[in-house]
């Protein structure tokens, strides 16, 4: 596999992108295992063992957030790209995109809908749109516009997140007036009644689960895009930017790549870890892992999402020489695919209508369904693309978008 000129630069983004993609199931576990609750703290169901909070703590350093912010820098490098081929074949790129991200839409709607309530696709598609039409801006100036939109959103999250985080801490201290103390007792009663029945219903069967959701959470995809368009949107617009400055085409000297992966891996790592020292020290309190995780990490995660960036720039021609790295490619080319097939895979083990092992799993077992969301990924993606051009949702996608039936089988010689 040769490392230079165009075909390298699509090497590295799709060796970027397995890495991603692979590391967002790392996140997304503690989801499949419980509701929503779990993927804020280890004790919601109830005190949990040092050992989970130990394994909780690790994701949130090394993955949490990180992985969502690198995939969707990819995804904004990648609507550049799209675009940009589109037109030099004499095609209108920016119509094409539009009728892709539509579909992109209706993809993640049914993901959500059928299989799973933590779909990002569907907020994608939205967010594409929007940074589609300021696909114009300079990339200087389109990543001006990403951080300010960025800082300003997470600033304004940070500020609201005060007042609840400081109430919950008085009340672990015993400061809390009486008032206060119940009042926080009542919502922390009321989350662990919700959590409970969250997690009764993905035991229930699938049909049932579709229908509750048609019924009751209709709507929550279109909330769910709203609340974190202030974090999609500014990251695709400066992947963009990254994508039209060269980084991720080569361009960039060696010597920025590795003050940007030392700087971002290191200065972000290590605010990361001290906060979430800070939480674990509390006993992952809620309210202050909803501000930690929705906004006050959101700098230093994008900080490591952007060294991790820089370090697999400089060593992609290396890896991709391995055949480690040619299957981390390969996953990454079929980054669709696996991301709707570990959803499958997974609402199948800790689902009702599969296995049923949602709830019982600790966390600090977690990680074992992860390393086997990871090896079936790297095992299939690359027999699949040996045979077949694309992977399965990825042709659809691409056939959907040009409206024909496209070629799935590769040519064999004879």
């Amino acid at each position: 596999m040769g490392t230079g000129g165009s075909s390298a630069r699509i090497n590295a983004l799709d060796l970027i992108r397995g890495v991603a993609v692979l590391g967002i199931l790392a996140v997304n576990i503690a989801g499949f295992a419980g509701p929503l609750a779990a993927t804020l703290t280890p004790d919601w169901n109830g005190p949990a063992s040092f050992a989970d909070h130990a394994a909780f703590a690790a994701m949130m350093v090394l993955f949490e957030g990180k992985m969502r912010a690198l995939f969707t820098l990819l995804f904004g490098a990648s609507m550049v790209l799209f675009v940009t081929r589109a037109d030099a074949a004499g095609r209108s790129g920016e119509q094409l995109q539009m009728r892709r991200l539509g579909w992109l839409a209706l993809i993640g709607y049914l993901h959500f809908a059928l299989l799973w309530w933590g779909d990002i696709l569907f907020t994608y598609a939205l967010a594409g749109l929007a940074a589609l039409a300021l696909r114009g801006m300079q990339p200087r100036t389109m990543a001006a516009a990403a951080l300010l939109i960025f800082a300003a959103w997470n600033g304004w999250g940070m500020a609201a997140s005060v007042p609840p985080i400081l109430a919950e801490a008085r009340v672990a201290a015993g400061m809390a007036l009486p008032t206060e103390a119940a009042r926080i007792q009542v919502v922390a009663l009321k989350d662990r009644a919700d959590s409970n029945a969250a997690l009764a219903r993905t035991q229930a069967g699938f049909i049932d689960q579709a229908q509750y959701k048609q019924v009751h959470k209709g709507q929550f995809p279109l909330i769910e895009a709203f609340y974190s368009m202030g974090e999609t949107l500014p990251l695709m617009l400066l992947g963009m930017a990254l994508y039209l400055s060269g980084f991720f085409t080569g361009s960039w000297p060696r010597g920025r790549l590795r003050a940007m992966a030392w700087g971002g891996i290191g200065g972000g790592g290590a605010v990361t870890a001290a906060l979430t020292a800070l939480a674990w020290q509390r006993g992952f309190p809620p309210r202050l892992m909803e501000g930690l995780l929705g906004y006050w990490l959101a700098a230093p995660h994008l900080a490591m999402a952007l060294g991790y960036a820089a370090a697999l720039m400089l060593a992609a021609p290396r890896i991709l020489q391995w055949r480690l790295g040619q299957r981390l490619q390969a996953a990454g080319r079929m980054a669709l695919t696996n991301y709707i097939g570990t959803t499958i895979l997974m609402t199948g083990l800790f689902y009702g209508w599969g296995l049923g092992l949602g709830g019982k799993v600790p966390t600090r077992w977690l990680g074992l369904f992860v390393l086997l969301g990871w090896a079936v990924m790297l095992a299939a993606s690359k027999p699949w693309l040996a045979r077949f051009r694309q992977g399965p949702l990825e042709w659809a996608w691409r056939s959907l978008t040009e409206w024909r039936r496209l070629p799935l089988l590769r040519k064999t010689s004879r």
